[in-house]
């Protein structure tokens, strides 16, 4: 896979974006996952060696956003909001229905309808918030309809359960779980390579 070029078996017309740097070995099911990619850095999206983004995974990346996906990290039907930098480890599986977000996006440019409800708030019209990086360390799981909140780091070798919200940074080794997500469980880094 190349810049600028369609995938042979992708049913959707669009491209691989100009700015992304993807390992031969790499694998993307389909363009639509770019669909709002918007990133004007000069790598704006990084894939390893063996890494996979499988149907309904999206890169909404803004302007400003990169992502770098490590080597042989699969992500599967996740959403991924990205307006500063995002990180995902080798070896790391990212379920479906994952949110990965590094900013809180400011409703406003998009949804008019609220705005009176905002201005009462004295909120400014900002358009979007700065991104704050998430990293995901390698050989971690996340869980189907997890969500990663802005400035979260998940330490290597570390899983985080179903349907959990991190808004908290993880340690390495541990099982993480629930809403707002707590350690549950700390694991033997010998046995979890």
């Amino acid at each position: 896979m190349r810049p600028g070029e369609s995938l042979a078996w992708d049913w959707h017309p669009g491209s691989i974006p100009e700015n992304a740097v993807i390992d031969s070995s790499a694998y993307i099911e389909t363009t639509l996952s770019f669909s709002r990619f918007r990133s004007v850095r000069p790598s704006g999206v990084t894939f390893g060696r063996g890494a996979a983004a499988y149907k309904g995974t999206l890169f909404d990346v803004g302007e400003t956003g990169s992502v770098s996906v490590g080597a042989y990290a699969l992500i599967h039907g996740a959403r991924i909001i990205c307006d500063g930098h995002l990180e995902i480890g080798a070896f790391a599986l990212i379920s479906w229905d994952v949110v990965l977000m590094d900013t809180y996006r400011d409703p406003l440019s998009t949804r008019d309808a609220f705005s009176h409800r905002w201005s009462r708030l004295n909120r400014p019209p900002t358009g979007t918030a700065p991104g704050r990086n998430i990293v995901i360390g390698d050989n971690v799981w996340i869980g189907f309809g997890s969500c990663i909140l802005p400035g979260v780091s998940i330490g290597a070798g570390s899983v985080i359960g179903a349907r959990s919200v991190v808004n908290a940074s993880v340690p390495p080794f541990a099982v993480a779980a629930g809403n707002p997500a707590r350690v549950i469980r700390r694991l033997d880094p010998h046995e979890a390579w």
